[in-house]
Order: C-alpha cells, then structure tokens, then sequence
C-alpha cells in the first residue's frame, strides 16, 4: 500500500483499491482506515482511496495536526494519485475532515456523505468532555478511556449481541498511542463550524444517521440535512454511531447508490 510525505506526516499511509471514479473513506476516532474493511468491497466499480490520519493505523504523527492539517493531507493523496475530483465519505471526526476538506477544495468534491457527522463544532459541553478525557489519558488512563468510550459508540442492543465486534474496536483503538489520542482529541476542540459549506455546495450531501447514537444526537444531524440543494438521508433505527459495523450491508448499499448518483445522475 502506498504512503506520501506531507508537510505534517513524514508517511502517510494509505490504501488504494478498485478502479473508476474517486471515492474516499474517512475514518472516525480513536480508529483507523480498517474501520472501513467491512465496506469498500461493496463499493464495486470505483477507485477507493482510505487513509490514515496522522497517528492512526500506519500514518506517522510529529507535530499537532489540526482538522485543516488533515484536509489538506486528503489533497495531497488525491494529487499524488492524480485525481480530480471524489466523493468524499467521512465517519464522525472523518466528517469534520471532509467538511474541511469540502471548505478548502470545493471544486474537487463530487459528492459530501456525512456517516453519523455534523458540520458543527464543539459546544461548551463537549469541549468540557474532551478534556476530561485528554485529562485521563495524560495521567496514565489510555486503556480504561478506551475501554468505556468503544462500547459506548454502538447500540446497547448491538454491544449485548456482537462484544467480539466491539472488542476488536477497542483492541484496533488500543494500538493509537497517547499522543495521538491527545492530539485527534484537542483538533475536533479547535475546528471550526462549516455548516456554511451546506449552504454553498453544488455537490449532493449524504446524512447516514443512527437513531441510537450516543455521540452525536440524531436530532442535532437532523437540523442541517435539508440545507444543502441536493440531500440523501437515510435513518437507521436499531444503529448507534457505527453502522459500518453494525449495518455494514445497509451502509454499504446507501453509499453505493449515493455515490453512482454523484458520478452519474442520468442513469
């Protein structure tokens, strides 16, 4: 698999498969590109790039890397790989680098899908968690934040019925050190709001929503999904923040339809 040098990662790795049109995959928090192994097989008939963010998965980390830093890292493989233009796809904190992204390179998105996302920043309450958090992890708590964070992204139900699935999430997110973990932490606190890209775009915008999210209240994705001119939302009633996993079919299905409209709206 290749890897670039960017002005904030002297390896950024990422994985390129298929052939096509351009679809990227990006990855949520505390994860890395393989939390999307479950979906980009389904993804038939198109060049998928996913990437690791500066350190996730194979991607060097050695200096703070903001969610700009991140979007312009998403440019720079899309130029090393001399692609145009993508349907862009970002999990979570992949949605606050997707919507940078989309604010920086407008013309180079085909199509924004937003997978249990939201263009807003941090409100007060959880700017207060975050730091609680990156609090623990500095004291020595990386794994018992991990352990109680992981299960928490999925549905109840789905954590009762699937734990060897949750288990390999939080043994996947235990691999991130703790100054990564930090780091990804204190770039969603500073980001910025991008709702403005909705009001901008002339690209399709996807909304994948799960009913049981515990991260990002649905009603909260609800209030943007009508502002851009072209919108797909789709409601997943039994899902928490993880439908890659716990719906993988069903996610894999609405992306594919949502991204052949992007590349062809004719057929």
């Amino acid at each position: 698999m290749p890897d670039i040098r960017t002005a904030v990662s002297s390896r950024l790795f990422y994985r390129k498969m298929g052939s096509g049109p351009a679809v990227v995959l990006l990855h949520g928090f505390p994860e890395s590109g393989t939390l999307w192994a479950n979906i980009w097989d389904k993804l038939a008939g198109f060049t998928i790039i996913v990437s690791d963010f500066p350190g996730s998965g194979g991607s060097a980390l050695e200096k703070e890397t903001s969610i700009a830093d991140m979007a312009h890292c998403v440019n720079d493989i899309l130029e090393a790989e001399n692609i145009a233009t993508a349907v862009v796809a970002g999990h979570s904190m992949g949605g606050y680098v997707a919507f940078a992204f989309a604010a920086f390179y407008p013309s180079k998105v085909a199509g924004l899908s937003l997978v249990h996302s939201t263009p807003a920043a941090d409100d007060d309450e959880k700017v207060k968690m975050r730091l609680k958090a990156i609090e623990v992890i500095r004291k020595g708590g990386k794994n018992a934040f991990i352990n109680q964070m992981i299960p928490n992204l999925f549905s109840p139900l789905f954590v009762q019925s699937n734990m060897p699935a949750v288990q390999a999430q939080v043994e996947e997110a235990s691999k991130m050190d703790e100054r990564a973990l930090i780091n990804f932490y204190s770039a969603m606190i500073s980001r910025k709001d991008h709702s403005f890209v909705l009001n901008d775009a002339d690209f399709p915008v996807q909304w994948v929503i799960g009913a049981r999210d515990n991260v990002i209240y649905f009603k909260k994705i609800l209030e943007y999904c009508y502002t851009s001119h072209i919108n797909f939302v789709t409601f997943y009633r039994e899902c928490g923040h993880m439908s890659m996993i716990e719906a993988p079919d069903k996610l894999g299905q609405d992306l594919d339809r949502f991204i052949n409209y992007c590349y062809y709206p004719n057929e």
